[in-house]
């Protein structure tokens, strides 16, 4: 789903700009999806998990410690949380049956998916909304904020779409959550988390190369947060060929670290100034790293009589060797809003067939 993975993945805004803070809630309940829940829910802010339910478990859990400052000002938070959920897990069943009609299809693997949140620059006070249903990896029902009306990208979804656009009520509903509750949570959200959310380090660059024949790799380690990028580029212009990129892992003490190898077979000596490493973190800073075959760590002794730093490479590969990879598998829904849980639900019939979609998508918040 495209425009969910999209949503998922923004990396920030340059450096010296106002920040814009985002809360984002996902929910995805699925059949005969082997070793995953039948129904998920998490939420984010600033693209860091806050809370976490599955239907294994049957428990809400809170992701960042200070998410414990919400219980303390709301006690009943938690418990809430979990009763809401189970309840919505019970109405995402019955949506996925209803899709599959829709869809003329009958069993195997299917997935209901939402997301919903708000966005607020906390320099301008402008704020936005979004909100989006989707079926078994397609966009099925996306509402737009500007019109306060939804959009239909399959023609299954066109019932559904006329039956909402004229509830005026839920309209209004949406529209408020979206760009009122919701960014008084994200402001609250973002007061707790201040010092986490804000955090910014940027990593020590080495070069390291096994042998004269592997490709040299650019190492990036103590990083912080997650949302960063490290790329080799000659003169101005970002290389893609001839580069493999690593994933971003987690270090022991909560910073990540990722690394990209450069094939240097074809290399000339002439041009190895031309090439640099850089890495990019999230809000605009970076550190670049010009090719110098003097900076190379490697583990073979030079020719010209060089000093073997084997034992310095070894133990970063080393300490490479030993982080243990933090997974963040799939990423759901949850509306928040302040005193007390308030819900809607959701229901589409069609006044020619009398089928129901998407019905019970639950609004409520924490």
């Amino acid at each position: 789903m495209q425009l969910f993975l999209a949503l998922c993945f923004l990396l920030g805004i340059p450096s010296g700009a106002p920040e814009i803070h985002s809360l984002k809630y996902f929910l995805t309940a699925s059949t005969q999806v082997p070793n995953f829940p039948e129904y998920v829910e998490v939420g984010l802010v600033d693209e860091h998990q806050i809370t976490h339910f599955d239907s294994n478990t049957q428990r809400f859990v809170l992701k960042q410690d200070w998410m414990n400052q919400v219980t303390e000002e709301l006690s009943t938070y938690s418990e809430r949380e979990t009763q809401r959920n189970l309840a919505t897990q019970q109405s995402f069943k019955g949506n996925i049956e209803i899709a599959k009609e829709r869809f003329n299809q009958t069993g195997g693997l299917h997935l209901v998916q939402y997301m919903y949140g708000c966005e607020w620059d906390d320099e301008t006070g402008e704020v936005n909304g979004y909100e989006q249903f989707g079926f078994d990896g397609e966009d099925f029902l996306i509402y737009d904020l500007k019109t306060e009306t939804y959009i239909a990208p399959v023609q299954q979804a066109v019932p559904t779409k006329h039956n909402w656009d004229n509830d005026k009520a839920l309209i209004a509903y949406t529209k408020n959550y979206l760009t009122t509750d919701c960014v008084d949570w994200l402001k609250k959200y973002v007061e707790f988390g201040r010092s986490s959310l804000m955090r910014k380090d940027l990593p020590s660059v080495s070069l390291l190369q096994k042998t004269p024949s592997s490709p040299l790799t650019c190492h990036a380690t103590g990083f912080y947060p997650d949302r960063a990028d490290l790329f080799w580029k000659k003169d101005e212009e970002e290389l893609h060929e001839d580069v493999v990129k690593g994933e971003i892992l987690p270090n022991h003490d909560g910073s990540f670290q990722m690394s990209v190898d450069l094939d240097l077979s074809g290399l000339k000596d002439e041009d190895w100034g031309r090439y640099s490493c850089v890495f990019h973190l999230a809000g605009g800073q970076e550190v670049s790293k010009r090719l110098d075959k003097r900076d190379i760590r490697t583990n073979w002794k030079t020719n010209d009589g060089g000093v073997n730093i084997g034992a310095v490479v070894g133990g970063v590969l080393g300490a490479i060797a030993v982080v243990v990879l933090a997974g963040f598998g799939f990423i759901i829904y949850k509306k928040t809003q302040p005193k007390g849980s308030r819900g809607t639900s959701k229901s589409d019939t069609s006044s020619s067939s009398g089928e129901e979609a998407m019905q019970s998508m639950l609004k409520t918040s924490s």
